[in-house]
């Protein structure tokens, strides 16, 4: 079975730990996974992702922005995400395409029209059989991020510093992604228990014949 699934949401909602939690799962019914991440994933997705992330990088303009990231992702996927699709490897991704068009269309207000053909161009148009949207209350997931910067935790980086609205409007952009197209997003409330959240994923891929056998 060859799945590209793809994990969104904001900072603080568990992504990495429902990733990891659903590649052991994976893993132990006999599923060949790789884990990645955007931006970064390569060598130069990496070196891409220093400059994106960059606390001190203030004066960024939009385009700049939407480029770095859509060039990072190219190479993500011809590197790393086709090569393993095409030898049967799923993938589990840790933010995608759909984060440009919650971040930079409905965040920043960039025409989303062009940002669907730059997307379309970087990704040679691949697109997630599966999106697991993590979604929590805008003033959570500050709080989350919050808790975990002051304990040392996470990364503190460039995106973390806009205004509340900001992470408003992305966050009403997610949901309307998702509504758009229901049948390929799953969304799921982020402040649930972990084991809970994972139940609801693991449920969700019984549709492919993966069974949650004992949870």
């Amino acid at each position: 079975m060859t799945k590209f699934i793809t994990f969104e949401g904001p900072e603080g909602a568990g992504k990495s730990t429902q990733i990891q939690l659903l590649t052991d799962y994976l893993t132990e019914r006999g599923f060949a996974v790789h884990t990645t991440r955007e931006p970064g994933g390569t060598s130069i997705g990496d070196q891409i992702r220093a400059v994106l992330h960059d606390v001190h990088n203030t004066e960024m303009d939009a385009v700049a922005e939407i480029l770095l990231y859509s060039a990072s992702r190219a190479q993500l996927v011809a590197q790393v995400i086709k090569p393993k699709l095409a030898e049967g490897t799923m993938v589990l991704c840790d933010r995608y395409a759909d984060s440009t068009f919650a971040y930079q269309g409905y965040g920043r207000g960039l025409d989303m029209a062009m940002l669907k053909q730059i997307t379309a161009f970087a990704t040679r148009s691949l697109v997630p059989d599966l999106t697991i949207y993590l979604d929590l209350p805008v003033e959570e997931g500050i709080r989350r991020k919050e808790i975990a910067n002051q304990a040392g935790e996470g990364e503190l980086n460039r995106m973390d510093q806009q205004e509340i609205d900001f992470y408003r409007r992305v966050r009403n952009g997610y949901l309307t992604l998702a509504a758009a197209e229901p049948r390929r997003w799953l969304i799921v409330d982020a402040r649930q228990s972990i084991a809970d959240i994972q139940r609801e994923i693991r449920t969700r891929l019984t549709a492919w014949g993966i069974t949650p056998a004992n949870g």
